[in-house]
């Protein structure tokens, strides 16, 4: 059974891997798996600031905070795709994490689409991890040459409503589309991107907004 996570990385502060998954409840989790025994620890990743939540009873000398604050930043711009388990010598691990909290809403999967696909494509570096800084400067040229946000921006419009408009734009540009997402699957895309780095992927292009709008 694949699920929705990123490649697995190495750690240095324990003996362990780490990986960063979708948790179905909405929102991202960090798993660590220890390489020199059968132990493991999840934590969820706080969407403010961006910091591990350890989960559950954790063994603090097996799973210190170190190692969470490490995964997290050897994860941070990682993309999501469909993988499967990983396998370790010492036994077979199944990539699951329990979630945190029941929630029975259907949850849109963005991972998948083309929108997505094409943005990680276009935005990620050689080590494989998405360039923040790339993709809000290319955003941010389409905004100051736009003329619908230029009408939006003297209308007095919300940054959210400019936001989700430039997103919904490049997104369709960038998959060679032409029909563009619905307002929902685009704000499921934003909220996708955020995950990979909870600090906010469009943090610079909002703030470029609420300078036009100033």
């Amino acid at each position: 059974m694949n699920i929705i996570r990123t490649k697995a990385v190495e750690l240095s502060t324990i003996q362990a891997i780490a990986y960063k998954q979708k948790l179905a409840s909405g929102g991202a989790g960090v798993k660590l798996i220890r390489l020199d025994q059968d132990a493991t620890a999840v934590a969820t990743i706080d969407k403010r600031t961006g910091e591990a939540v350890p989960y559950g009873a954790v063994d603090d000398k097996l799973f210190p905070y170190e190692a969470f604050s490490e995964a997290i930043e050897l994860l941070n711009g990682m993309p999501y795709a469909a993988r499967g388990k990983i396998a370790l010598q010492r036994a077979e691990v199944v990539d699951v994490i329990d979630v945190v909290e029941g929630d029975d809403e259907e949850k849109i999967d963005m991972v998948d689409s083309e929108e997505y696909a094409a943005i990680v494509e276009r935005y990620s570096d050689e080590k494989g991890k998405l360039n923040y800084r790339l993709m809000n400067k290319d955003f941010i040229q389409f905004a100051s040459k736009s003329k619908t946000v230029a009408e939006m921006v003297a209308a007095g419009a919300d940054v959210e409503d400019i936001l989700l408009f430039i997103i919904k734009s490049r997104a369709t540009y960038i998959a060679g589309k032409k029909e563009s997402l619905d307002d929902v699957y685009v704000a499921a895309l934003m909220e996708t991107l955020d995950e990979i780095d909870p600090r906010g992927a469009f943090k610079e292009l909002r703030a470029h907004l609420i300078r036009m709008l100033r």
